[in-house]
């Protein structure tokens, strides 16, 4: 059995074999920043600039300057209307999980923003955990200059994150910051056009950008804890181009609506039309009206075409166009799926309106007729046949009269 002196002397040879474990590179020279001191403490700093004809997918950079703000800020029904483009701040954050609380971290910061004419992408990153007073502190300033805060989901998420750490860190919060959350008139125009309305979708469908070698969304916080870890810095390089890549979306994104809200508004597919049309309907009706015209003039098609087409004419109705709803009730009563609603209009209008007794006769019964064969509710049959029946006591009275 070997003595002690004997084991520490293998242990000093195996030692001597293995030749000594590599300093990690410095994180800013992996990833291309610098650290930043910021009077509270240091941090790393990525900055990227762009020249604002930079195309993100098939949007320039330079259309968010010419986005109606005040209209957006309507349409998103702000309290305090956003203004002065060049101003903006776009935001986006990645985090050490998506649970919120005060557990949840901001590690890294995506700041996006207009400066001696270029976009600027500035990414403020916590190089461990407690770095986020310097991380805090070098938001501050980049939130006091912004006339506004564009966001994908901000409001949901990203901003509450980052106030509970202001608060958490005795600094105030800019809370009287106008906030322009593109996901809400998102929603509103693409509903109806793809499965969902995450950004990656938009990106895809809209900006016409296809990521490469993206990190996906949900591996963010594991990527981050291991570099804690490890101090390996170079898989950090996909996060850093996740975040950049969300903040250039953001910018491009408003250009886009700057350009569908403007007039004349660029080629839009039909669904696309009708999605305007919802996003106006708020504030601007004839306008609103105007894109679901275009939509059916387009060769808008199936259930959403059918939605359009009861939707306009419900206005036409209001302003008492009584040609032009009757023209869309009588389209929609075509559809394929027996829907009660153009065939009820049309009744109420030949009965009460034109007082074509005949006519309406005529709709109640092919409309009882199919809703039996399509197996309608039973209160939609008895309503047919109670209108039906009125009308058939009328039209004797008007005979024998």
């Amino acid at each position: 059995m070997p003595s002690l002196d004997d084991l520490r002397a293998i242990i000093r040879r195996i030692e001597t074999r293995q030749p000594p474990r590599p300093a990690p590179e410095p994180i800013e020279r992996v990833l291309g920043g610098e650290v930043l001191d910021t009077g509270e403490g240091t941090l790393l700093l990525v900055r990227r600039d762009y020249p604002l004809a930079h195309h993100h997918g098939r949007w320039p950079l330079d259309g968010l300057l010419r986005a109606p703000l005040p209209l957006l800020s309507r349409l998103a029904r702000l309290d305090a209307p956003v203004a002065e483009p060049e101003r903006l701040l776009f935001l986006d954050t990645e985090t050490t999980g998506l649970a919120g609380g005060t557990g949840t971290y901001a590690f890294l910061v995506g700041a996006g923003y207009v400066e001696d004419g270029r976009f600027v992408v500035a990414q403020y990153f916590m190089r461990d955990l407690d770095e986020e007073p310097a991380l805090l502190a070098a938001l501050a300033p980049v939130l006091a200059r912004a006339s506004g805060i564009v966001t994908f989901n901000g409001g949901g998420f990203d901003l509450p994150l980052l106030e509970t750490r202001f608060i958490l860190a005795r600094r105030r919060w800019p809370s009287a910051l106008p906030h322009l959350d593109l996901l809400r008139p998102a929603r509103r125009v693409w509903t109806a056009c793809f499965e969902d309305c995450r950004l990656a979708t938009l990106e895809r469908a809209v900006l016409g950008l296809q990521r490469e070698d993206d990190v996906a969304g949900a591996l963010i916080p594991a990527l981050y804890f291991d570099y804690l870890r490890r101090r390996r810095a170079a898989p950090l390089a996909r996060v850093f181009a996740h975040n950049r890549a969300d903040v250039l979306s953001l910018a491009a994104l408003l250009g886009w609506f700057g350009a569908a809200l403007a007039e004349p508004a660029p080629a839009l597919s039909p669904a696309e039309w009708a999605g305007l049309g919802r996003l106006w309907e708020p504030i601007d009706l004839e306008r609103a009206l105007g894109c679901y015209r275009v939509a059916l003039e387009a060769g808008l098609d199936g259930e959403l075409a059918h939605v359009m087409r009861l939707r306009l004419a419900w206005w036409e109705k209001r302003a008492a166009r009584w040609e032009a709803a009757c023209t869309l009730w009588e389209r929609a009563a075509g559809h394929h799926v027996f829907d009660p609603r153009p065939w009820e209009e049309l009744a109420k209008f030949h009965e009460h309106r034109r007082r074509d007794y005949v006519a309406a006769h005529s709709i109640v019964e092919t409309a009882l007729s199919r809703a039996a064969a399509a197996g309608s509710p039973t209160r939609i049959v008895q309503a047919f046949a109670y209108r039906l029946t009125r009308l058939s006591r009328r039209l004797e009275g008007a005979r024998s009269g």
